[in-house]
């Protein structure tokens, strides 16, 4: 198993472990690059009334393109103020990426109770990984970077680091299933009155999995052609 791989399955492993989700959707992926699948989606449900909605896992591994691309989206109930966990975990050829956050579900600046509970905990897991020895830069850019949380941990790096990565995934997943298992505090939930939270989630993801906001888009349909790229987008973008 590749070191991607395995980190994408260590995520998958725990939030289907920890949360009651079925398995709806095991599709390979095809490509005209290659006569093989070149992936899968796979996607597990929560039941209604569930605070978990939806897991979705999509692989892409093309070995004479040398990419080895791996990304798992945990999305909580639509007026759910939980947020949304993600894993990206590529292996590029030339280096390693990765991409770890929560997604906010309110305005973080103008609720900082909400900001308090659901990401201050997890600011010296964050700091730590930051300072890595072996990071760089990502290639992402500030719109994308607005669709996030201050708490992203983004970036290339070399196997060393890639390899060390996997304790911060870990502390981001247990945080995550605690909010989940736990809830917010009644007070942190109250103050968000002001956000419809469907109809903000909704207005996000459509953003957040755009191909006019995120260049990934492009690159995917050349690999798996428009009609696979749009069905996985719509996965990811509605929690049916």
């Amino acid at each position: 198993m590749s070191l991607p791989l395995e980190l994408c399955e260590n995520a998958v492993a725990h939030l289907t472990a920890r949360h009651p989700l079925t398995a709806v959707i095991d599709e390979p992926l095809s490509s005209p690059m290659s006569p093989d699948p070149v992936g899968a989606l796979r996607v597990w449900q929560g039941a209604p009334g569930q605070p978990v909605a939806k897991v979705v896992y999509v692989g892409l591994v093309v070995p004479m393109i040398r990419l080895d691309s791996h990304m798992v989206f945990a999305f909580t109930a639509a007026d759910s103020a939980v947020p949304h966990f993600t894993l990206d975990s590529v292996y590029g050829g030339d280096y390693y990426a990765y991409h770890l956050d929560l997604i906010p579900r309110a305005e973080l600046s103008s609720h900082l109770p909400y900001l308090d509970a659901a990401y201050q905990p997890l600011t010296p897991v964050f700091t730590e990984a930051s300072a890595m020895d072996g990071l760089s830069r990502a290639d992402i850019g500030p719109r994308q970077c607005a669709l996030m949380s201050p708490w992203m941990l983004v970036g290339r790096a070399t196997e060393e680091a890639f390899r060390k990565i996997g304790a911060a995934v870990s502390a981001y997943a247990e945080h995550w299933s605690a909010l989940v298992t736990d809830g917010l505090p009644a007070d942190v939930v109250a103050g968000l009155a002001d956000t419809d939270l469907a109809a903000r989630d909704a207005a996000v993801r459509v953003n957040l999995f755009s191909p006019d906001v995120d260049p990934v888009w492009a690159r995917v349909t050349r690999l798996i052609g428009e009609p696979a790229t749009d069905r996985i987008r719509a996965e990811l973008i509605g929690n049916g």
